[in-house]
Protein backbone atom coordinates (compact mmCIF):
# COMPACT_ATOMS: atom_id res chain seq x y z
CA UNK A 1 0.00 0.00 0.00
CA UNK A 2 1.08 3.52 -0.64
CA UNK A 3 0.59 6.72 1.26
CA UNK A 4 -1.47 9.53 -0.28
CA UNK A 5 0.07 12.76 -1.40
CA UNK A 6 2.11 14.42 1.26
CA UNK A 7 4.00 17.70 1.54
CA UNK A 8 7.29 17.09 -0.24
CA UNK A 9 9.33 19.36 2.05
CA UNK A 10 12.37 17.40 3.12
CA UNK A 11 14.45 20.14 4.71
CA UNK A 12 13.41 19.26 8.26
CA UNK A 13 16.30 17.34 9.77
CA UNK A 14 14.82 16.82 13.23
CA UNK A 15 11.45 15.68 14.40
CA UNK A 16 9.16 18.48 15.61
CA UNK A 17 8.97 19.08 19.33
CA UNK A 18 6.08 20.71 21.22
CA UNK A 19 6.20 24.44 20.78
CA UNK A 20 5.13 25.04 24.36
CA UNK A 21 8.05 23.06 25.81
CA UNK A 22 10.18 25.40 27.92
CA UNK A 23 13.80 25.96 26.92
CA UNK A 24 14.93 25.16 30.47
CA UNK A 25 13.90 22.29 32.67
CA UNK A 26 10.71 23.06 34.56
CA UNK A 27 10.65 22.58 38.33
CA UNK A 28 9.01 19.42 39.63
CA UNK A 29 6.70 21.38 41.89
CA UNK A 30 5.37 24.88 41.73
CA UNK A 31 3.93 27.22 44.28
CA UNK A 32 1.84 29.04 41.72
CA UNK A 33 -1.50 30.06 43.12
CA UNK A 34 -4.58 28.40 41.62
CA UNK A 35 -6.78 30.84 39.70
CA UNK A 36 -9.76 32.23 41.51
CA UNK A 37 -13.20 33.16 40.19
CA UNK A 38 -12.16 36.72 39.46
CA UNK A 39 -9.13 35.69 37.41
CA UNK A 40 -11.22 33.16 35.45
CA UNK A 41 -13.72 35.87 34.52
CA UNK A 42 -10.88 38.13 33.44
CA UNK A 43 -9.45 35.34 31.27
CA UNK A 44 -12.85 34.80 29.62
CA UNK A 45 -13.13 38.51 28.88
CA UNK A 46 -9.63 38.56 27.41
CA UNK A 47 -10.44 35.54 25.19
CA UNK A 48 -13.65 37.18 24.00
CA UNK A 49 -11.82 40.40 23.19
CA UNK A 50 -9.11 38.49 21.31
CA UNK A 51 -11.72 36.51 19.37
CA UNK A 52 -13.53 39.72 18.43
CA UNK A 53 -10.25 41.30 17.29
CA UNK A 54 -9.38 38.29 15.12
CA UNK A 55 -12.87 38.18 13.64
CA UNK A 56 -12.51 41.78 12.51
CA UNK A 57 -9.03 41.25 11.05
CA UNK A 58 -8.93 38.25 8.69
CA UNK A 59 -5.50 39.34 7.43
CA UNK A 60 -4.18 39.13 10.97
CA UNK A 61 -5.52 35.57 11.24
CA UNK A 62 -3.82 34.66 7.97
CA UNK A 63 -0.55 36.16 9.15
CA UNK A 64 -0.71 34.21 12.43
CA UNK A 65 -1.48 30.98 10.61
CA UNK A 66 1.46 31.54 8.29
CA UNK A 67 3.73 32.21 11.23
CA UNK A 68 2.58 29.06 13.03
CA UNK A 69 3.08 27.06 9.84
CA UNK A 70 6.67 28.23 9.62
CA UNK A 71 7.31 26.96 13.15
CA UNK A 72 6.43 23.37 12.27
CA UNK A 73 9.51 21.18 12.57
CA UNK A 74 11.49 23.86 14.42
CA UNK A 75 13.09 22.86 17.69
CA UNK A 76 11.76 24.51 20.84
CA UNK A 77 15.16 24.30 22.44
CA UNK A 78 14.15 21.56 24.86
CA UNK A 79 16.45 18.88 23.41
CA UNK A 80 19.38 21.32 23.38
CA UNK A 81 18.75 22.13 27.05
CA UNK A 82 19.13 18.53 28.17
CA UNK A 83 22.32 17.42 29.93
CA UNK A 84 25.00 16.01 27.64
CA UNK A 85 24.57 12.37 28.79
CA UNK A 86 20.83 12.55 28.09
CA UNK A 87 21.40 14.07 24.63
CA UNK A 88 23.86 11.23 23.95
CA UNK A 89 21.19 8.66 24.79
CA UNK A 90 18.68 10.43 22.55
CA UNK A 91 21.18 10.20 19.70
CA UNK A 92 21.47 6.49 20.37
CA UNK A 93 17.68 6.14 20.14
CA UNK A 94 17.75 7.97 16.82
CA UNK A 95 20.27 5.45 15.48
CA UNK A 96 18.02 2.60 16.57
CA UNK A 97 15.10 4.34 14.86
CA UNK A 98 17.10 4.53 11.63
CA UNK A 99 17.66 0.78 11.79
CA UNK A 100 13.94 0.35 12.31
CA UNK A 101 13.22 2.53 9.25
CA UNK A 102 15.50 0.34 7.12
CA UNK A 103 13.59 -2.77 8.18
CA UNK A 104 10.29 -1.00 7.44
CA UNK A 105 11.50 -0.21 3.93
CA UNK A 106 12.54 -3.84 3.45
CA UNK A 107 9.15 -4.97 4.72
CA UNK A 108 7.27 -2.77 2.26
CA UNK A 109 9.46 -3.97 -0.60
CA UNK A 110 8.72 -7.60 0.30
CA UNK A 111 5.01 -6.79 0.52
CA UNK A 112 5.19 -5.32 -2.98
CA UNK A 113 6.90 -8.45 -4.30
CA UNK A 114 4.26 -10.59 -2.59
CA UNK A 115 1.51 -8.51 -4.19
CA UNK A 116 3.10 -9.05 -7.60
CA UNK A 117 3.41 -12.79 -6.95
CA UNK A 118 -0.28 -13.18 -6.19
CA UNK A 119 -1.28 -10.77 -8.93
CA UNK A 120 0.25 -13.24 -11.36
CA UNK A 121 -2.05 -15.89 -9.84
CA UNK A 122 -5.07 -13.57 -10.08
CA UNK A 123 -4.46 -12.77 -13.74
CA UNK A 124 -5.88 -16.03 -15.19
CA UNK A 125 -9.05 -15.47 -13.14
CA UNK A 126 -9.38 -11.94 -14.51
CA UNK A 127 -8.89 -13.24 -18.04
CA UNK A 128 -11.64 -15.84 -17.59
CA UNK A 129 -13.92 -13.20 -16.09
CA UNK A 130 -13.35 -11.01 -19.14
CA UNK A 131 -14.12 -13.91 -21.46
CA UNK A 132 -17.45 -14.59 -19.72
CA UNK A 133 -18.40 -10.90 -19.54
CA UNK A 134 -17.80 -10.48 -23.28
CA UNK A 135 -19.56 -13.67 -24.32
CA UNK A 136 -16.50 -15.58 -25.48
CA UNK A 137 -17.04 -18.51 -23.11
CA UNK A 138 -19.72 -19.74 -20.71
CA UNK A 139 -19.11 -20.59 -17.05
CA UNK A 140 -19.03 -24.28 -16.21
CA UNK A 141 -21.91 -25.95 -14.37
CA UNK A 142 -19.66 -26.39 -11.35
CA UNK A 143 -18.84 -22.66 -11.32
CA UNK A 144 -22.51 -21.73 -11.61
CA UNK A 145 -23.40 -24.05 -8.74
CA UNK A 146 -20.68 -22.64 -6.47
CA UNK A 147 -21.71 -19.12 -7.39
CA UNK A 148 -25.35 -19.82 -6.48
CA UNK A 149 -24.55 -21.20 -3.03
CA UNK A 150 -24.55 -17.77 -1.42
CA UNK A 151 -27.74 -16.81 -3.24
CA UNK A 152 -29.92 -19.77 -2.27
CA UNK A 153 -31.74 -17.92 0.52
CA UNK A 154 -32.74 -15.04 -1.74
CA UNK A 155 -33.95 -17.48 -4.40
CA UNK A 156 -36.03 -19.39 -1.86
CA UNK A 157 -37.55 -16.15 -0.65
CA UNK A 158 -38.39 -15.17 -4.22
CA UNK A 159 -40.03 -18.54 -4.89
CA UNK A 160 -42.04 -18.28 -1.64
CA UNK A 161 -43.31 -14.90 -2.81
CA UNK A 162 -44.42 -16.43 -6.10
CA UNK A 163 -41.64 -14.83 -8.15
CA UNK A 164 -39.85 -16.89 -10.81
CA UNK A 165 -36.35 -17.88 -9.75
CA UNK A 166 -35.07 -17.78 -13.33
CA UNK A 167 -35.86 -15.38 -16.19
CA UNK A 168 -38.59 -16.63 -18.50
CA UNK A 169 -37.89 -14.33 -21.44
CA UNK A 170 -36.82 -16.60 -24.30
CA UNK A 171 -35.34 -13.62 -26.17
CA UNK A 172 -32.70 -13.37 -23.43
CA UNK A 173 -31.00 -16.42 -24.94
CA UNK A 174 -29.67 -14.17 -27.71
CA UNK A 175 -27.84 -11.87 -25.25
CA UNK A 176 -24.07 -12.26 -25.44
CA UNK A 177 -22.06 -12.09 -22.22
CA UNK A 178 -23.11 -9.54 -19.61
CA UNK A 179 -24.06 -6.23 -21.27
CA UNK A 180 -22.78 -3.04 -19.62
CA UNK A 181 -21.01 -5.05 -16.93
CA UNK A 182 -18.25 -2.53 -16.21
CA UNK A 183 -20.49 0.53 -16.54
CA UNK A 184 -22.90 -0.93 -13.98
CA UNK A 185 -20.06 -1.85 -11.64
CA UNK A 186 -18.58 1.66 -11.86
CA UNK A 187 -21.95 3.31 -11.21
CA UNK A 188 -22.25 1.33 -7.97
CA UNK A 189 -18.83 2.52 -6.82
CA UNK A 190 -19.61 5.88 -5.21
CA UNK A 191 -16.43 7.80 -6.06
CA UNK A 192 -16.61 6.73 -9.69
CA UNK A 193 -20.36 7.22 -10.01
CA UNK A 194 -19.97 10.90 -9.11
CA UNK A 195 -17.76 11.38 -12.18
CA UNK A 196 -19.97 9.65 -14.75
CA UNK A 197 -22.36 11.92 -16.64
CA UNK A 198 -25.27 10.89 -18.82
CA UNK A 199 -23.19 11.68 -21.90
CA UNK A 200 -20.37 9.47 -20.63
CA UNK A 201 -22.63 6.44 -20.28
CA UNK A 202 -23.13 6.16 -24.03
CA UNK A 203 -19.37 5.70 -24.46
CA UNK A 204 -18.78 3.62 -21.32
CA UNK A 205 -21.30 1.05 -22.56
CA UNK A 206 -18.51 -0.01 -24.93
CA UNK A 207 -16.07 -0.64 -22.04
CA UNK A 208 -15.28 -4.36 -22.16
CA UNK A 209 -12.52 -4.70 -19.56
CA UNK A 210 -10.56 -2.88 -16.86
CA UNK A 211 -7.26 -4.32 -15.75
CA UNK A 212 -3.99 -3.17 -14.22
CA UNK A 213 -0.30 -4.02 -14.32
CA UNK A 214 2.64 -3.28 -12.05
CA UNK A 215 5.57 -1.23 -13.32
CA UNK A 216 9.21 -2.22 -13.03
CA UNK A 217 9.63 0.74 -10.69
CA UNK A 218 7.15 1.36 -7.84
CA UNK A 219 3.84 2.18 -9.50
CA UNK A 220 1.02 0.70 -11.54
CA UNK A 221 -0.90 1.24 -14.77
CA UNK A 222 -4.68 1.08 -15.24
CA UNK A 223 -5.86 -0.19 -18.63
CA UNK A 224 -9.37 0.47 -19.94
CA UNK A 225 -10.26 -1.63 -23.00
CA UNK A 226 -13.07 -0.58 -25.32
CA UNK A 227 -14.92 -2.18 -28.17
CA UNK A 228 -15.22 -0.26 -31.43
CA UNK A 229 -17.40 2.81 -30.88
CA UNK A 230 -18.41 6.13 -32.39
CA UNK A 231 -16.56 8.31 -29.88
CA UNK A 232 -12.84 7.54 -30.22
CA UNK A 233 -10.55 5.29 -32.19
CA UNK A 234 -8.50 3.99 -29.25
CA UNK A 235 -8.89 0.35 -28.28
CA UNK A 236 -7.20 0.90 -24.91
CA UNK A 237 -6.90 4.01 -22.75
CA UNK A 238 -4.36 3.99 -19.94
CA UNK A 239 -3.38 5.91 -16.85
CA UNK A 240 -0.12 5.35 -14.97
CA UNK A 241 0.60 6.14 -11.32
CA UNK A 242 4.18 6.62 -10.10
CA UNK A 243 5.56 6.57 -6.56
CA UNK A 244 8.54 8.47 -5.24
CA UNK A 245 11.91 6.73 -5.12
CA UNK A 246 12.29 7.31 -1.40
CA UNK A 247 9.94 5.64 1.05
CA UNK A 248 7.85 7.66 3.44
CA UNK A 249 7.69 7.62 7.22
CA UNK A 250 6.95 3.99 8.11
CA UNK A 251 8.43 2.62 4.91
CA UNK A 252 5.31 3.14 2.79
CA UNK A 253 5.55 4.17 -0.85
CA UNK A 254 4.56 7.78 -1.44
CA UNK A 255 2.54 8.74 -4.49
CA UNK A 256 4.40 11.13 -6.75
CA UNK A 257 2.41 11.82 -9.92
CA UNK A 258 0.21 10.30 -12.62
CA UNK A 259 0.51 10.29 -16.39
CA UNK A 260 -2.64 10.27 -18.48
CA UNK A 261 -3.49 9.47 -22.08
CA UNK A 262 -4.45 11.68 -25.00
CA UNK A 263 -7.70 10.22 -26.33
CA UNK A 264 -8.17 10.31 -30.10
CA UNK A 265 -11.71 11.61 -30.28
CA UNK A 266 -13.69 11.51 -33.49
CA UNK A 267 -14.73 14.98 -34.75
CA UNK A 268 -17.51 16.42 -32.61
CA UNK A 269 -17.47 13.48 -30.17
CA UNK A 270 -15.15 14.78 -27.44
CA UNK A 271 -17.07 14.24 -24.19
CA UNK A 272 -14.70 16.42 -22.16
CA UNK A 273 -15.86 19.61 -23.89
CA UNK A 274 -19.15 21.17 -24.84
CA UNK A 275 -19.86 23.60 -27.64
CA UNK A 276 -21.21 27.04 -26.83
CA UNK A 277 -22.81 29.08 -29.64
CA UNK A 278 -22.88 32.86 -29.44
CA UNK A 279 -24.20 35.54 -31.78
CA UNK A 280 -21.87 38.31 -32.91
CA UNK A 281 -22.98 41.48 -34.73
CA UNK A 282 -20.68 43.33 -37.12
CA UNK A 283 -20.54 47.00 -36.11
CA UNK A 284 -20.25 48.21 -39.71
CA UNK A 285 -22.51 45.87 -41.69
CA UNK A 286 -24.88 45.07 -38.77
CA UNK A 287 -24.83 41.47 -39.92
CA UNK A 288 -24.85 38.70 -37.33
CA UNK A 289 -23.01 35.43 -37.26
CA UNK A 290 -22.92 32.37 -35.01
CA UNK A 291 -19.58 31.68 -33.31
CA UNK A 292 -19.06 28.27 -31.74
CA UNK A 293 -16.54 27.74 -28.95
CA UNK A 294 -15.50 24.55 -27.17
CA UNK A 295 -15.29 24.86 -23.39
CA UNK A 296 -14.24 22.18 -20.83
CA UNK A 297 -17.04 20.29 -19.13
CA UNK A 298 -17.27 17.61 -16.49
CA UNK A 299 -16.77 14.07 -17.71
CA UNK A 300 -15.40 10.78 -16.46
CA UNK A 301 -12.86 10.92 -19.29
CA UNK A 302 -11.19 13.88 -17.57
CA UNK A 303 -9.75 11.14 -15.38
CA UNK A 304 -7.23 10.49 -18.15
CA UNK A 305 -5.95 14.09 -17.96
CA UNK A 306 -4.62 14.22 -14.38
CA UNK A 307 -3.70 17.50 -12.71
CA UNK A 308 -0.04 18.39 -12.55
CA UNK A 309 1.61 18.82 -9.13
CA UNK A 310 2.41 22.41 -8.12
CA UNK A 311 5.96 23.62 -8.56
CA UNK A 312 8.39 23.56 -5.65
CA UNK A 313 8.33 27.35 -5.36
CA UNK A 314 4.52 27.48 -5.15
CA UNK A 315 3.11 29.05 -1.99
CA UNK A 316 1.33 26.30 0.00
CA UNK A 317 -1.06 28.95 1.34
CA UNK A 318 -2.09 29.94 -2.18
CA UNK A 319 -5.67 28.98 -3.05
CA UNK A 320 -4.67 27.71 -6.49
CA UNK A 321 -1.93 25.47 -5.07
CA UNK A 322 -4.30 24.22 -2.38
CA UNK A 323 -6.93 23.39 -5.00
CA UNK A 324 -4.37 21.46 -7.05
CA UNK A 325 -3.35 19.47 -3.98
CA UNK A 326 -6.99 18.54 -3.34
CA UNK A 327 -7.42 17.46 -6.96
CA UNK A 328 -4.24 15.39 -6.74
CA UNK A 329 -5.55 13.68 -3.59
CA UNK A 330 -8.84 12.90 -5.35
CA UNK A 331 -7.08 11.66 -8.48
CA UNK A 332 -4.81 9.37 -6.47
CA UNK A 333 -7.73 8.00 -4.43
CA UNK A 334 -9.71 7.23 -7.60
CA UNK A 335 -6.79 5.26 -8.98
CA UNK A 336 -6.43 3.33 -5.73
CA UNK A 337 -10.18 2.58 -5.65
CA UNK A 338 -10.04 1.13 -9.15
CA UNK A 339 -6.91 -0.90 -8.36
CA UNK A 340 -7.87 -2.13 -4.88
CA UNK A 341 -11.67 -2.32 -5.04
CA UNK A 342 -13.17 -2.31 -8.52
CA UNK A 343 -10.84 -4.66 -10.39
CA UNK A 344 -10.51 -7.41 -7.74
CA UNK A 345 -14.26 -7.51 -6.90
CA UNK A 346 -15.93 -6.34 -10.08
CA UNK A 347 -18.87 -8.77 -9.88
CA UNK A 348 -19.66 -7.63 -6.32
CA UNK A 349 -19.84 -4.04 -7.56
CA UNK A 350 -21.97 -5.13 -10.52
CA UNK A 351 -24.50 -6.83 -8.22
CA UNK A 352 -24.21 -4.10 -5.57
CA UNK A 353 -23.15 -6.56 -2.87
CA UNK A 354 -19.90 -4.67 -2.32
CA UNK A 355 -21.86 -1.67 -1.03
CA UNK A 356 -22.61 -3.61 2.15
CA UNK A 357 -18.91 -3.51 3.00
CA UNK A 358 -18.24 0.05 1.92
CA UNK A 359 -17.61 2.65 4.61
CA UNK A 360 -19.29 5.99 4.02
CA UNK A 361 -18.17 9.26 5.48
CA UNK A 362 -20.78 10.82 7.76
CA UNK A 363 -20.25 14.15 5.99
CA UNK A 364 -21.22 12.50 2.71
CA UNK A 365 -24.44 11.22 4.26
CA UNK A 366 -25.43 14.77 5.23
CA UNK A 367 -25.50 15.96 1.63
CA UNK A 368 -28.56 17.08 -0.34
CA UNK A 369 -29.21 13.56 -1.61
CA UNK A 370 -29.70 12.16 1.88
CA UNK A 371 -32.63 13.10 4.12
CA UNK A 372 -33.33 12.04 7.68
CA UNK A 373 -36.26 9.66 7.79
CA UNK A 374 -37.58 10.90 11.14
CA UNK A 375 -41.37 10.81 11.33
CA UNK A 376 -42.40 13.37 13.92
CA UNK A 377 -45.99 13.62 15.05
CA UNK A 378 -46.15 17.21 13.82
CA UNK A 379 -45.09 16.16 10.32
CA UNK A 380 -47.66 13.34 10.23
CA UNK A 381 -50.58 15.37 11.56
CA UNK A 382 -53.58 16.11 9.36
CA UNK A 383 -53.26 19.84 10.00
CA UNK A 384 -50.03 20.00 8.02
CA UNK A 385 -50.31 22.44 5.12
CA UNK A 386 -49.88 20.39 1.91
CA UNK A 387 -49.41 23.49 -0.25
CA UNK A 388 -46.48 24.73 1.81
CA UNK A 389 -44.89 21.28 1.75
CA UNK A 390 -45.14 21.18 -2.04
CA UNK A 391 -43.51 24.58 -2.40
CA UNK A 392 -40.62 23.60 -0.16
CA UNK A 393 -40.06 20.39 -2.08
CA UNK A 394 -39.90 22.29 -5.35
CA UNK A 395 -37.34 24.74 -3.99
CA UNK A 396 -35.00 22.66 -1.90
CA UNK A 397 -36.19 19.09 -1.53
CA UNK A 398 -35.83 18.01 -5.15
CA UNK A 399 -32.81 15.74 -5.52
CA UNK A 400 -30.17 16.85 -7.92
CA UNK A 401 -30.18 14.90 -11.17
CA UNK A 402 -26.86 16.13 -12.48
CA UNK A 403 -23.68 14.27 -11.64
CA UNK A 404 -21.45 15.82 -9.00
CA UNK A 405 -18.70 17.99 -10.38
CA UNK A 406 -15.36 16.29 -10.62
CA UNK A 407 -12.39 18.52 -9.96
CA UNK A 408 -10.37 17.37 -12.90
CA UNK A 409 -8.82 19.43 -15.62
Amino acid sequence: MAEPIRNKRSDVSTAPTPQNTPATAAPISSRAQQPGVASIKEDDMERAAAASLLAQNPKLVQMIQGRLGSLIGQSSGYIESLPAPVRRRVSGLRAIQKDHAKLEAEFQEEVLQLEKKYFAKFTPLYEKRSAIVNGKVEPTEEEVKRGDEDDEESQEAAEAAGEPSQPTDEASEDVQGIPEFWLSAMKNQVTLAEMITDRDEAALKHLIDIRMEYLDKPGFRLIFEFAENEYFSDKTITKTYFYQNESGYGGDFIYDHAEGYKINWYPGKDLTVRVEAKKQRNKNTKQTRIVKKSVPTESFFNFFSPPKPPTDDADPEDDVASDIEERLELDYQLGEDIKEKLIPRAVDWFTGEALAYEEFDEDDMDGPDFDDDDEDEDDMSEDHDDDEESDEDDESGKPKQEAAECKQS
